[in-house]
């Protein structure tokens, strides 16, 4: 090797070196079935929420971001950057073909952790398969109670809990410990721990510390006890999910590494219908399922001190696609070019750039894949428009009531229709080849 080439390649070498000492450690928390209406920062006042408050505070609030409406279809989503017309199979399952941020970030050098639930099956490897180095989840093959004396799978191995313990404060040590472990023996490799809540989705329990807590609870049961839907736990669930996430955030700070870390929160559908909320001076009645606001409307905020400057709140449009490829860009990580993502990222708007804003989002959703019943809409900030036709106005009519007829639109309201509806012809011409089943079925077959 001549000395030219020799000093290029060193070059390269610092180069790549600096990269990636420059790559942020990243935590993603998606908390479950906790909608826009139950933090105090987006404007509840029925809960108090001072930590996710504070997170939120510390950096950028996205007021129109949107799940799916509920679990399984969002988390495929948020974990592989493409809508749900192109890869969801049914309920409970990620499709074993998947590329998720795990196996992105992964190869890409980060050491990688999931804990909290899973629901996507797979077997004890699974997540593994996924992308993830380490992880502490409930319901991978069973499904144990998720709260008092929990049931957990650990690294490969089922564990049951039964002396009182409270599963979020399981998966949350899990969190820390990992946390720590790697930061003082690894402390020149990212991580990415990735951190899809237990709480706050029912049974509603009381919790650790509250006057009705039993550390008995549920030692003996054979499998998650149902019922416990009503609402006189929901605050105390609300705040137990702000008091896990901030337990996280400070263990950032302990190890002083917070200024080095992305941390994104959000959630994973509307709360549950059972719950009513004041919001905003009204009751406002959770949507989970629906694809209403109050069904996809989500909290969402990224902090990153140093880098994203603190108590910005942007209108821009977020949906779960734009995750993937933000974590990515983050992360200096690589994209195969026949993964072919839905989302943007919103990276460059951490740096303080203005990249060029989504005009909308796309929803597909029919909880059990089943294609020719799914729901199929594109929507702004306001105006929503479905493959059925109807069209609605969510800020008069949140509830999507009263259908507004195309001829009675104003002209800069046609224009909109006009984008949206070619917009949805396009996504509608993609579903129709797009089933992930019938793909696998021909890819067997050859």
């Amino acid at each position: 090797m001549n000395r030219a080439v020799a000093k290029l390649l060193l070059a390269v070498l610092l180069l790549a070196g600096f990269a990636a000492a420059q790559r942020p450690n990243i935590v993603l928390i998606m908390a479950d079935d906790l909608g826009y209406e139950c933090l105090s920062v987006d404007g509840s006042t029925m809960y108090q929420t001072p930590n996710l408050d504070a997170l939120a505070a510390s950096g950028m609030r996205f007021d129109h971001a949107h799940a799916q409406p509920i679990c399984t279809p969002s988390r495929v989503q948020i974990m592989t950057g493409i809508y749900n017309n192109r890869n969801y199979i049914r309920f409970g399952i990620l499709d074993p073909e998947a590329t998720t941020f795990g196996q992105l970030l992964e190869r890409a050098g980060y050491a990688t952790c999931i804990a909290g639930k899973w629901q996507l099956k797979g077997g004890l490897s699974g997540p593994n398969k996924f992308g993830f180095d380490r992880y502490c989840l409930w319901q991978v093959n069973r499904r144990p109670s998720r709260y008092p004396n929990p049931g957990l799978e650990i690294d490969g191995e089922q564990k049951d809990f039964k002396n009182g313990e409270f599963g979020p404060d399981l998966v949350s040590d899990y969190i820390c410990e990992f946390m720590t472990e790697h930061t003082k023996k690894h402390a020149d490799q990212p991580f990415f721990v990735y951190y899809p809540m237990i709480l706050s989705h029912w049974p509603f329990v009381p919790t650790p510390g509250s006057k009705d807590w039993d550390p008995t609870m549920w030692r003996d049961a054979k499998g998650e006890p149902g019922g416990y839907r009503s609402q006189k736990y929901w605050d105390l669930m609300v705040r137990y999910t702000d008091k896990m996430v901030g337990k996280v955030v400070r263990k950032l700070d302990e190890l002083g590494i917070r200024d080095d870390t992305l941390v994104i929160f959000t959630g994973d559908n509307g709360t549950y219908t059972g719950i009513t909320s004041r919001f905003r001076g009204r009751e406002y009645k959770g949507g989970k399922g629906t694809t209403t606001d109050a069904g996809t409307r989500v909290p969402f905020f990224a902090s990153w001190p140093g880098t994203i400057a603190r108590g910005q709140v942007r209108d821009e449009l977020v949906d779960f696609t734009d995750v993937l490829p933000t974590l990515v860009e983050v992360g200096h990580a690589r994209v195969p070019k026949t993964l072919e993502l839905d989302g943007r990222s919103i990276a460059p708007l951490f740096h303080g750039e203005t990249p060029k804003k989504r005009r909308y989002v796309y929803c597909w959703y029919q909880r059990n894949g089943v294609r020719d019943k799914a729901k199929q809409l594109v929507r702004t900030q306001r105006y929503k428009l479905y493959a059925s036709g109807a069209f609605f106005d969510v800020v008069r009519d949140p509830l999507e009531r009263s259908p507004i007829a195309p001829a009675s639109l104003s002209d800069e309201v046609r224009e909109t229709y006009a984008m949206l509806k070619s917009a949805l012809d396009h996504h509608v011409e993609v579903t129709k080849a797009a089933d992930p089943i019938q793909r696998r079925k021909r890819k067997r077959k050859r």
